[in-house]
């Protein structure tokens, strides 16, 4: 059944549609028994030109659940390759069909994919449904990273099935809508580069230049020019990471986007206590996606697109390789810029010194030291209530904090301009893993959202510093448990 765009503010045009079929199946969403809205993104409906009132209603929540297709939609699930904890294998969207690219009225492309929305050829034994915890769970930290300035997926709305999906027990069936650059991955090249011509590896990559970076299309080898801005791309992103604790879980090549975003909220959470080896992922036994192997992980998937894209970077296979090589082992010294800027930022730096990163170290080691809590060590300092820290008093502290200021007393910029600086890089509230649950827990099992829609409006200015946030900041009770998430989305 097809219904009209019009009304809701559907302006479809699909360019991955045109790719070569490999790269994708032709499929429409298995519909569901009794959908029902339960979250909507209003300020980002607007964003993309979208009718909430419309979308809202009947009409727009079958859309949601996959039930009506909107008018030029064009529906598909898309193929793709993935180094999953460093083994390689086969994968695609086994339960997510992209239903179109909405054209918003700035022009901007963004991709229209609903995640749970039934087995596709990808499925690999799969029921390609999803539950209504980890699709909230995902609104929720895509949304808290949206606010943190940090490039990422977005969440349009959750509705609800109708329908129980089998995992452990009976639960409630769930369907995200996200909104996305593009769903291209390293996975994506990976899949390309391994079972496909190279012509086709060509079109995919000429495709990706033209949506993503256009202004490299008249380069001499904008295969090369390609990989050189993916690389800054991701060192800047897995920096932004570092600096507020977020913890992916799952960095396999799949979840690594072309476009630069964090993509796939699966066992991701942030971190309380400053500690770099901290993993939450039940499935990373062996910490590979651990806190400070981050950055790591992320070269280590450049290089991955790098080897894909081998033979469109020069015809002669050494040359090739030379060039991969020398544009990957740029890339430490690309992210550690990025996360060194960053770090200035949080202490209220404008200018450099070559101490800096010493600085830096030496706090971060005592806070592992005292066990203190990450983002509100730097939120102490930023309003000047270190007494509320177990660092307030240690010997170390009490030299480090001699240092800092004598630091900040050697640049230009005034005492004020260094405390703005301070608020506009250290959130006050990020996405507290006990709030997150006691939202998810209220939602899911009593039908109650007001917990989960009071969390969203503390997350949505997290450097707002408001009396109104400061029950997001309190840090949770001490366990003999440590915190695990869990591959549910």
């Amino acid at each position: 059944m097809i219904t009209k765009g019009a009304a809701a503010g559907w302006n479809f045009n699909n360019s991955y549609a045109k790719l070569p079929l490999p790269l994708f199946t032709s499929l429409k969403p298995t519909p569901v028994r009794s959908p029902k809205m339960v979250i909507f993104n209003e300020a980002l409906a607007k964003v993309l030109g979208l009718n909430a009132a419309t979308l809202k209603s009947e009409e727009g929540v079958a859309v949601f659940a996959g039930n009506h297709v909107p008018e030029n939609a064009y529906s598909l699930a898309q193929a793709y390759a993935g180094h999953q904890f460093g083994h390689f294998t086969m994968l695609g969207d086994g339960r997510a069909i992209l239903i179109g690219e909405q054209i918003t009225p700035k022009g901007e492309r963004f991709d229209v994919q609903l995640k749970g929305s039934g087995r596709t050829p990808y499925s690999r034994g799969g029921d390609g449904r999803a539950t209504l915890g980890p699709m909230l769970r995902e609104y929720i930290i895509s949304e808290a990273m949206h606010a943190l300035r940090i490039p990422t997926t977005r969440s349009l709305a959750v509705v609800t099935t109708g329908e129980k999906v089998v995992r452990e027990t009976d639960l409630p069936g769930a369907i995200l809508t996200r909104i996305a650059a593009s769903h291209l991955r390293v996975g994506t090249f990976q899949f390309a580069g391994n079972w496909r011509p190279v012509e086709e590896l060509r079109i995919l990559a000429d495709y990706t230049i033209n949506r993503h970076y256009p202004e490299i299309e008249q380069d001499e080898n904008r295969y090369l020019a390609l990989l050189q801005q993916l690389i800054k791309r991701q060192a800047a992103l897995i920096a932004k990471w570092q600096l507020v604790g977020f913890i992916h879980g799952v960095m396999n090549t799949d979840n690594m986007t072309i476009s630069g975003e964090t993509i796939d909220y699966g066992p991701c959470a942030f971190m309380d206590e400053y500690d770099p080896d901290t993993v939450f992922s039940s499935i990373d036994r062996q910490g590979r996606y651990a806190y400070r192997n981050q950055p790591i992980i992320g070269g280590w998937n450049l290089a991955r697109f790098a080897e894909a894209i081998l033979p469109l970077l020069d015809k002669d296979e050494e040359k090739a390789l030379q060039l991969a090589q020398d544009e990957i082992s740029k890339y430490s010294e690309i992210y550690q810029s990025y996360w060194l800027a960053g770090m200035r930022a949080k202490l209220g730096l404008t200018n450099e010194e070559p101490g800096d990163t010493l600085l830096i170290e030496n706090l971060l080691s005592i806070m592992h030291k005292v066990k203190a809590d990450y983002t509100n060590t730097f939120r102490a300092l930023t309003i000047d209530k270190m007494e509320d820290t177990p660092l307030f008093g240690t010997p170390d502290y009490n030299l480090w904090r001699e240092l800092w200021e004598a630091r900040l007393t050697r640049q230009q910029t005034s005492k004020e301009a260094s405390l703005q600086l301070m608020r506009n890089s250290n959130p006050a509230v990020i996405p507290r893993n006990h709030r997150v649950e006691e939202a998810l827990e209220a939602a899911v099992n009593n039908g109650d959202y007001s917990v989960m829609e009071r969390l969203l409006k503390a997350l949505s200015n997290p450097f707002d510093y408001t009396t109104e946030q400061n029950i997001y900041c309190t840090i949770p009770e001490s366990s003999n448990l440590p915190y695990r998430t869990y591959c549910g989305t």
